[in-house]
């Protein structure tokens, strides 16, 4: 392996050509990432020297990072975060300036992992961190047409006190993200052999297009509809007929993020959420809904509309979850589809992305147009 033609050098090019019109990374690392990646390939690490990103400034030293530098893997460069005062979470602050999404530079990447899914989508590294407290993985993975999943909260240290978030990883697919997922996940008290099972299909699955109170957009739903239909029509998926119907977990997240966890109102609706989503997951089953209720709003913010409609209820209720590209709206924008599955179902929701993905149309990079 030379260094003109190693997958970091390549990494490297690509950051140095792209990331001043995408501004995703706040620091790049090449002397480091070089060096890191010969070490790993002398000692025939089982990453090999793959490249990563990480979130934020403090995402070197984040449990995921640290998992996958032990077993090979470098990391190029930290990727953006909102910048302080921002009253919104879906959009980052690059070294160049702000971050776009590399679909339509005049829509938000989504956030706040929003420099790891631009990093992933653009080719500049093939995997990055992230972390997810109400959908700050499967947002921007949704956003930047990419695979994003949230592992189980509690599965793996986070820094978080409030419960809410948890660690998670980005790749241009499962299938992609699966070598970095194996090395993460297998430090966190998951066989390593239980990887790369095959899953018998179709998969028991409940689809659901607003979780029974969101208002999401009309081109948006028949995207993922339409994704759903395809893998019921490929023998991928089984539909059962089972209430999604949850409680809006908006004002539970919001106390529960704000210190108050017993407020009895919060306990309410998670209490009643948890014992819906007992029952919908029983059997094994795996839950489906659009990732974000909305297409990637412009740059001036979200207005009246929660991006985090559908995924911070699984932030509450501690499940792993995914997003998965699903298509395209009429103007471009990439559609994200969910894939829920039971509490510690980790390794399944991966085998399940992987079949899922392999019953769609393979996602296309980013247009060089538009990068």
């Amino acid at each position: 392996m030379t260094r003109t033609t190693s997958a970091v050098a390549r990494a490297l090019e690509r950051i140095e050509r792209l990331d001043p019109a995408l501004h995703a990374f706040i620091e790049v690392w090449p002397e480091m990432a070089l060096a890191r990646e010969r070490e790993a390939v002398a000692r025939r690490l089982p990453l090999d020297g793959r490249p990563f990103a990480v979130k934020g400034p403090s995402g070197i030293r984040s449990y995921a990072a640290r998992r996958l530098i032990a077993a090979g893997g470098v990391p190029v460069g930290a990727t953006s975060v909102p910048g302080p005062g921002t009253v919104w979470q879906t959009w980052g602050q690059g070294a160049h300036g702000r971050t776009v999404n590399p679909w339509r530079a005049d829509r938000t990447p989504g956030g706040s992992s929003a420099g790891s899914a631009v990093a992933v989508a653009a080719g500049m590294a093939e995997a990055a961190t992230g972390s997810d407290g109400a959908g700050s993985v499967r947002i921007p993975a949704a956003w930047c047409g990419v695979f994003g999943l949230k592992t189980t909260n509690g599965l793996l240290p986070s820094p978080d006190r409030t419960g809410l978030a948890s660690a998670g990883v980005f790749a241009r697919s499962a299938a992609a993200a699966e070598p970095y997922l194996r090395r993460v996940l297998g430090g966190g008290g998951t066989p390593d052999e239980a990887f790369g099972l095959p899953l018998p299909l179709p998969l028991p699955a409940v689809y659901s297009e607003d979780l029974g109170f969101a208002a999401v957009d009309p081109e948006v739903a028949a995207v993922v509809r339409a994704a759903v239909d395809r893998l019921v029509a490929a023998g991928t998926v089984r539909l059962l007929d089972r209430d999604a119907g949850l409680l809006d977990p908006a004002g539970a997240w919001t106390a529960v993020r704000g210190g108050s966890p017993d407020d009895p109102e919060a306990v309410r609706v998670r209490r009643a959420n948890d014992e819906r989503l007992d029952a919908l997951f029983s059997g094994g089953a795996l839950l489906l809904t659009p990732a974000t209720p909305n297409r990637p709003h412009g740059h001036e913010g979200p207005g009246s509309r929660y991006s985090t409609a559908l995924t911070w209820a699984f932030n509450l209720s501690g499940h792993p979850a995914a997003s998965l590209p699903a298509g395209f709206t009429g103007d471009g924008c990439p559609v994200g589809l969910q894939v829920v599955a039971p509490r510690g179902a980790d390794l399944g929701l991966l085998a399940a992305a992987r079949a899922v993905e392999d019953a769609l149309p393979a996602a296309p990079p980013p247009p060089p147009g538009r990068r």
